[in-house]
Formats: structure tokens, sequence, C-alpha cells
């Protein structure tokens, strides 16, 4: 059985400087699963340059394994710190552990948690605005946070 940290390592000798892992799986029969991402984006063709230094770590003859080397969608939950610090600024959405959906622009990121800038509409002397709140989540009262996809 090829082990994980095995994995990550060969994925580590590969990054650049601004490249991250998401998540290394390795399941039943060798199935292996890597996803990288970059703080300026990931083209498919460091996708398979990673692949292929995976894949060249192996003997085929002694190791039956399958590999499949990705980026987090864009529809996917953040799973590690440093996609919030690459989306910092951007709006993103979010659901709590309660299952309440609000969506905001986020503001600053660390290990314990994060801040968004939530814009609300009231009321004032009977004429509708903005207002801007700022509100701190902590990660253990989330359920999942991902981008707000917008083609503006």
């Amino acid at each position: 059985m090829i082990s994980k940290e095995v994995i990550q390592r060969m994925v580590e000798e590969k990054l650049s400087d601004t490249m991250f892992i998401v998540e290394v799986t390795v399941g039943l029969g060798n199935a292996i699963s890597v996803i990288i991402d970059s703080d300026q984006g990931l083209s498919i063709d460091k996708c398979i340059e990673m692949s292929r230094h995976i894949e060249h770590q192996f003997d085929r003859e002694v190791e039956d394994f399958s590999l499949e080397v990705s980026s987090p969608g864009l529809t996917q939950p953040f799973r590690v710190l440093r996609q919030y610090l690459k989306n910092l600024g951007k709006e993103v959405e979010i659901v709590t552990s309660k299952g309440e959906k609000m969506a905001g622009i986020l503001k600053s990121a660390d290990d314990s948690g994060f801040t968004l800038e939530i814009a609300s509409s009231v009321k004032i002397d009977g004429k509708k605005s903005v207002e801007l709140k700022t509100v701190e989540f902590s990660l253990k009262d989330i359920k999942t946070v991902k981008p707000v996809i917008t083609f503006k």
C-alpha cells in the first residue's frame, strides 16, 4: 500500500513557491488523489507535470495504482487556510453549522477563523440604505465556505 505521507512528500518536492497542497488521499487499491492550487490559479499543464512527477516515482510492475491530480473546482468549499488567504477581498458564501447561509467579502483569515464584511439592507427614516457590518466566524462553527462566482 502506498502511503499518503510518501505522496505528500513527492508533491512538496515539485511545488513552486506560489503552489500549495489542498488535499492528498490514498484510497483502496492505491487510488491516489492529489488536489493542488496556486495563489495565481493553476493551469492544466501544472497538474500534468505533477502527475508525471508522481507517476515516474513508481514502478508499475511493483505497485499498481491509479492517480488523479487536479485543482479544486470553483464550487468546492475551502479546505486549507491558504485558500482563504488567496480569496481575501473577494465575495464568499458560507453555510454555518446551523444551516444558515450568508455571503460577504472575506476580510481576514487565520487558523482559528475568518472575518466577513456583510452588507444588509436597513430602513432609515423610511429610506432603504445598505449597512456594512464586520462579523467574525470561528472555523468550528462553519460547515462550508465557497467562493461566489460572478460574471462581471
